[in-house]
């Protein structure tokens, strides 16, 4: 499976973010205080293997996995039968956490500065920051949706990497696996499947 290069910045980026609190945190305030936390898992001197253990964690507690999954399906969502559902979710989201920890050699510490949040309405808020930008890459712009619908528990839906929407770019990929093998969703779980298993 081809496995595109932007989800994966996506998977690095997001689960660098710490446990939220129970009480209400503005976005901006919850991304940065986030991000913040990745240097001192990233830094520590604790073996990898306990660390993509710790993020793993993070990220089922801040990203909504589900979510971001079952948008990746698209239209195809609707085809699935309850059984179905339940074994898609739970790829996915094996899936996905995966994918962040086969990554995490190529993690360097990021640097975000957040710069300013824009409130779309009760249930997203787009927070706007800059990775800022080091000898061995450039500055890149991050724009992070947050699902506000409970104040006090905020959750990443997507990024949006200089424009790009990572999870309309999983959403295309997963699409074209689908339709090459005849609308069969099984090939996705199969797809999926594989990659878990190797």
């Amino acid at each position: 499976m081809k496995l595109n290069k932007y989800f994966f910045s996506f998977l690095i980026l997001v689960l660098s973010l710490k446990s939220h609190s129970s009480y209400s945190m503005a976005p901006d305030v919850f991304v940065q205080s986030t991000v913040n936390r990745a240097s001192e898992i990233l830094s520590s001197d604790i073996p990898k293997e306990i660390k993509i253990e710790k993020l793993k964690l993070i990220a089922e507690e801040t990203v909504d996995i589900n979510g971001i999954g079952f948008y990746t399906l698209g239209s195809y969502r609707k085809t699935l039968n309850d059984e179905q559902k339940k074994r898609y979710k739970d790829l996915f989201k094996n899936y996905f956490l995966k994918s962040f920890s086969s990554r995490l050699a190529e993690y360097s510490n990021p640097e975000i500065q957040v710069n300013s949040k824009e409130i779309l309405n009760d249930k997203y808020t787009i927070v706007s920051s800059i990775l800022v930008a080091t000898k061995d890459r450039p500055k890149v712009k991050i724009d992070w949706r947050i699902y506000t619908k409970n104040p006090s528990n905020p959750l990443i839906r997507d990024l949006i990497i200089e424009g790009l929407s990572l999870a309309r770019t999983q959403k295309e990929e997963f699409a074209s696996i689908i339709s090459s093998n005849d609308g069969n969703i099984s090939a996705l779980f199969d797809t999926l499947e594989k990659f878990i298993s190797n």
